[in-house]
């Protein structure tokens, strides 16, 4: 018997859409496009998005090479004339030159009376260490991305990436040295103090005790939230060489007496107890299926009835962001060779079925960056 799906005739939406499709393909409408006043504008703005997807890797290498170059640094002193810039990044005058010109047209830099100064966008580089730490660490994405389609038919990581990431391939993570944990904790660290403000301007944490933080690597979310609610402990969990390295930072900060580090594992599917709540930063999107619902098991049983969890990572169909979602953390974590990027409505169920009730999205004011989830046990 066949199915429905190969013998329904398709519905007027469907027809239309396919009647659409083979005339955008038409090489032939796209001419005639490109010429009508009333079309020419989008038929240009199409062809600029296509062209865009194509160039995006120059586009971000060019990125990369004022960052290794620390370009947006030397111009934070001042417009500075061309042949001194050339001098200063040690390239030779033409190569300058087309360095700063191709800046320029991403928004980086900016001609100003003969002279070249930082753009708008070259502006917000200066002393941002999160986006300079997660620009040079993207090395690593485009080497394993060199053959997309070798990643796709071949297994899940195993390249530069993946081991960056040395917890997603060994059997007993726990058992990882400090020389194993410090790469990854550094980037993470460098990038989390914007992520703690996103949180900590979308939720209250004040009528809290206690908040466990699993996964925290080395405490700066804790510290953050810390810092901000003077009256709340802490907890973090995370593997043992990370937890160690979490409990010197507790220590140097002079919060020994409200903050503790417990190593452990939480594929296991134990956590710590005595928090009324629990956070996930940057955590879930990291796992598969199996091992998130495993973790949320372990936070609901380790939470008191009414406790909360929140959960805070950037989320797949993010408006005005769709692409961050299935493309860059899609293949991002297809590359790492764990994970996958999930839509608010998939973490609400997988939050109801280990137990949780009424999860709820809170709005951040950068959803690109994280979006937050928060529900009762």
């Amino acid at each position: 018997m066949k199915s429905l799906a190969l013998t329904s005739p398709l519905n007027w939406r469907d027809r239309l859409a396919a009647w659409h499709d083979r005339l955008v393909a038409s090489a032939d409408f796209r001419r005639w496009a490109g010429r009508f006043p009333l079309t020419r504008g989008m038929a240009r703005r199409r062809a600029r998005a296509l062209f865009d997807l194509a160039a995006g890797f120059v586009y971000s290498q060019v990125l990369y090479a004022c960052v290794r170059l620390d370009l947006f640094t030397i111009l934070a002193e001042g417009p500075q004339e061309e042949r001194t810039l050339a001098h200063r990044l040690g390239l030779p005058a033409d190569a300058a030159a087309q360095l700063l010109e191709a800046a320029e047209s991403l928004g980086l830099t900016k001609r100003r009376n003969g002279r070249w100064a930082l753009g708008q966008l070259g502006a917000v580089m200066v002393g941002n260490a999160a986006i300079e730490s997660m620009v040079t660490h993207h090395a690593m994405l485009y080497a394993d991305l060199t053959d997309p389609v070798a990643l796709l038919r071949g297994e899940r990581g195993g390249g530069k990436l993946a081991a960056y990431w040395p917890y997603a391939g060994v059997e007993r993570p726990e058992a990882l040295g400090d020389a194993d944990v410090a790469p990854y904790t550094a980037l993470m660290a460098a990038s989390q103090p914007m992520i703690s403000s996103e949180v900590l301007d979308a939720y209250d944490f004040s009528k809290h005790r206690c908040l466990l933080d699993v996964g925290g690597g080395d405490g700066s979310f804790l510290r953050a939230v810390a810092s901000a609610h003077p009256a709340l402990n802490v907890i973090l969990f995370d593997l043992p060489a990370v937890a160690a390295r979490a409990e010197a930072r507790f220590a140097a900060a002079g919060m020994a007496n409200r903050a503790r580090a417990v190593g452990g594992d939480f594929h296991a599917g134990i956590l710590p107890e005595g928090a009324d709540i629990i956070s996930f930063v940057r955590v879930l999107h990291d796992h598969d299926e199996e091992d998130v619902a495993r973790m949320l098991r372990a936070a609901h049983a380790a939470l008191p009835q009414g406790g909360t969890l929140l959960v805070a990572e950037p989320m797949a169909e993010t408006p005005g962001a769709e692409a961050m979602g299935a493309a860059y953390f899609g293949f991002y974590l297809r590359a790492m060779g764990t994970g996958r990027p999930r839509t608010p409505a998939r973490l609400s169920a997988m939050l109801e079925a280990a137990g949780f009730r009424q999860p709820r999205l809170l709005p951040t004011a950068t959803p690109l960056l994280t979006r937050v989830l928060v529900a009762s046990a």
